[in-house]
């Protein structure tokens, strides 16, 4: 991981080597709590527009954290990314496969087709970890789930590899023992690299966290 000070040095600083996290760490003002307790929420995962986020009456630090808000929001839209601003309850788990879910509580990395990164700040609540890739194994290469996958697959012995993409199980990672995920912190603004065909460094492992402060938590990615 790399971190940097500004935006236009988060966009370009190129991944390379075994950096492939960099960050633009900040100390943000403004009281972020306060959107969290004034926004409507509908669900486990709720989405802030643009709008609803600018008719929120708020305190002057609500202000201040509705201001910074708007301004990621239109950084990252001008970059050509497009942004999602959620307050997070909880994800819905993974309950088909007890032995290997694959839901964002997993660690995993993110795939496209085409080049592209994931972005992600969290300005309230439990932050997302992610893992130094030397601290991980692919999970579809652990001889016991492997050989459980075995048992779900049907078909043809040529046709494992694809199902194993098609159900997202090639995406997800275990920490080997003594490994220390990295808390990516509150407020510092993330670009992970993604596995996609022009890729030059390997994809981030990450993982959602799993609210255990209990408070709903603040989110914005794309």
């Amino acid at each position: 991981m790399r971190c940097v000070t500004n935006f236009r040095d988060l966009v370009s600083t190129p991944f390379s080597g075994v950096v492939n996290a960099i960050g633009w760490t900040r100390q943000l003002q403004g009281d972020f709590s306060e959107i969290v307790k004034k926004v409507a929420l509908s669900g486990n995962i709720t989405t802030i527009g643009r709008e609803e986020l600018c008719e929120l009456r708020l305190t002057e630090q609500g202000q201040l954290a509705r201001e910074i808000l708007l301004s990621d929001l239109e950084l990252l839209t001008a970059h050509g990314a497009s942004p999602v601003l959620n307050v997070i309850q909880h994800y819905d788990q993974d309950d088909d496969y007890p032995f290997f879910p694959t839901d964002v509580y997993s660690f995993h990395v993110d795939r496209s087709p085409i080049p592209t990164d994931t972005f992600l700040c969290t300005y309230y609540g439990d932050s997302s970890e992610i893992l130094p890739n030397s601290q991980g194994k692919l999970k579809i290469d652990i001889p016991e789930i492997r050989a459980e996958l075995r048992k779900l697959y049907s078909g043809a012995d040529d046709g494992f590899e694809a199902f194993l993409s098609e159900h997202f199980f090639d995406l997800h990672y275990q920490a080997q023992v003594g490994a220390r995920p990295i808390s990516l912190g509150v407020g510092n603004l993330w670009r992970l690299a993604v596995d996609h065909p022009e890729s030059r460094v390997l994809p981030c492992i990450h993982r959602a966290p799993r609210e255990e402060s209990g408070r709903a938590r603040l989110l914005m990615i794309c």
